[in-house]
């Protein structure tokens, strides 16, 4: 279920940029420069507009689908309960042997150089 809600999102999605794209520009910005008319402020609601609408509702309900979906599929659960629980001392052990070659002088371990 999930996944055909999230194809026909996409889809949306998809649609909604392709038909943003495709509406004529107004220029201005802030919705200055339209030709809405004589004396009105509103220009006339084209099919362009209404689908433009259209798409935008939909891209809204199946975003808020997808949410109510993925927060029950999650059913009260919580990242805490999957941590494992802590057994015995929180430190390290530390090895008992040592993993140093052992030397014979006092001078500190060097890499040999590559000549």
């Amino acid at each position: 279920m999930e996944n055909v809600v999230l194809v026909i999102h996409l889809i949306l999605a998809l649609c909604l940029i392709g038909i943003v794209l495709l509406q004529r520009s107004e220029g201005g910005g802030l919705g200055m420069g339209g030709s809405g008319g004589v004396m009105s402020g509103r220009q006339a609601a084209t099919a362009m507009t209404k689908l433009t609408w259209g798409f935008a509702i939909a891209f809204l309900a199946t975003s808020i689908a997808l949410t109510i979906i993925a927060a029950s599929n999650t059913a009260g659960g919580s990242v805490v309960d999957l941590t494992p629980p802590e057994t015995g001392d929180a430190t390290p052990a530390l090895p008992s042997e040592n993993l140093l070659p052992p030397t014979t002088s006092d001078a500190p371990l060097v890499p040999p150089r590559a000549d």
